[in-house]
């Protein structure tokens, strides 16, 4: 039997080289999408050792017609694509007021911009054979906002907007085609030592730390079954749910909190290469310098089975409530 194939758009580095390793390990024939030959060529060679069938394509999500020619080589030289993985991303650190307008840009052309190529790649070949399946790699950022990564999260928002926009016209169209959204926490990756950075500090994620592995699981596990959305993390639940209840008290934590808490007390190297417009060689590794911090495990649910198990808690309260009152009136 062939093996299933998968493409993974920003597969070179942090939770994408995790989530290429998992599906490596599952038995899938890899396509790895990234900017630099260097990490391209070292995540090769890491799944290769696992026995993977693995196809390196050099390109930038940015580039709409880059990743449609990508996307007609997997389908050519590794077969037809069964999972479609938009891992990539890209973001800067700092208030908006120190941001430039083609900063922001740039991030929402690789951050939001690159998962609407992938997936309209995808699509193409999907629609044709009425299967396969999207996987945007979201965050709880794309419910809940923090400060100093405006572009980022808007890149979220937006890529959450779009991604049920398009399960409505899959629904519609009674497409088996499948796009489900995996909600992350923050996790140990080299992102904090190449993102752009406006703050003077050496970056860290916002604790609790995961360990790519984490996400990855949780992103083949989606691939696999097709949540609306699969919710990932103890802090994932508490923004997502705490936006929709108390939205302007979240607002006043995270503004006492988030702030400084993506800071460290170490001054940032005033020449340190970023990878906002080019890959930074050197850094391609999966995990980055919080391993000491970071769990291995993280609670993962269906936003489906949160939704059902609201309802239910709900009614619990609704049943003692009434029970209560019935004790009171005799």
């Amino acid at each position: 039997m062939t093996a299933p194939t998968v493409v993974i758009c920003g597969a070179t580095a942090g939770v994408g080289r995790a989530t290429a390793r998992a599906f490596a390990q599952a038995g899938y024939a890899v396509a790895l999408v990234a900017r630099g030959e260097r990490g391209l060529m070292d995540t090769r060679a890491e799944l290769e050792r696992l026995g993977a069938r693995v196809l390196c394509i050099a390109a930038d999500v940015a580039d709409a017609e880059a990743i449609d020619q990508a996307a007609a080589r997997v389908e050519a030289e590794l077969g037809p694509i069964g999972v479609w993985v938009n891992a990539a991303m890209a973001t800067v650190f700092g208030p908006i007021e120190r941001l430039s307008a083609a900063e922001i840009r740039r991030v929402t052309e690789v951050t939001y911009l690159g998962a609407v190529h992938g997936t309209m790649a995808a699509l193409r070949h999907m629609r044709a054979r009425d299967q396969g399946t999207i996987v945007q790699v979201g965050s709880a950022l794309s419910y809940r906002a923090i400060p100093l990564q405006s572009a980022y999260c808007a890149a979220k928002f937006a890529l959450r907007g779009f991604t049920d926009s398009l399960r409505c016209e899959l629904i519609h169209d009674n497409s088996r085609v499948r796009v489900t959204m995996v909600q992350l926490p923050a996790h140990n990756t080299p992102q904090f030592d190449w993102a752009r950075n406006r703050m003077g500090k050496r970056l860290q994620p916002v604790p609790p730390i995961h360990t790519p592995e984490v996400a990855a699981r949780a992103i083949l596990r989606a691939a696999i079954e097709a949540p609306r959305e699969l919710w990932l993390g103890k802090a994932s639940f508490q923004a997502i749910i705490g936006t929709l209840f108390m939205p302007g008290l979240l607002d006043r934590m995270m503004a006492r909190q988030a702030w400084s808490g993506q800071l460290t007390a170490e001054d940032a190297a005033s020449d340190r290469p970023d990878n906002l417009y080019q890959p930074v060689e050197g850094l391609h590794h999966t995990e980055g310098r919080f391993g000491e911090q970071a769990r291995d495990k993280a609670l993962g649910l269906a936003s489906e089975t949160v939704g059902k198990l609201a309802v239910l808690g709900g009614a619990a309260i609704a049943l003692l409530a009434g029970l209560i009152i019935a004790w009171l009136a005799d």
